[in-house]
């Protein structure tokens, strides 16, 4: 992802689509919408290929 693109990881609707949250992992900074929360929360390792080592994550 682009460093100014705000979208979604997971879906990729921008900000003019959906509201994002902003998160910071590792120095850097990503994006993801109300609905892929829940993912990130309980199925991290969903994740994997767009949040670096999401598969080693463990679900919360």
């Amino acid at each position: 992802m682009a460093d100014n693109e705000k979208k979604c990881l997971v879906c990729g609707r921008d900000e003019e689509q959906i509201p994002l949250v902003e998160l910071s992992f590792r120095g850097v900074k990503y994006y993801i919408c109300p609905q892929h929360i829940p993912v990130l929360i309980h199925e991290p390792n969903k994740l994997e290929g767009m949040l670096p080592d999401a598969e080693n994550m463990e679900a919360g």
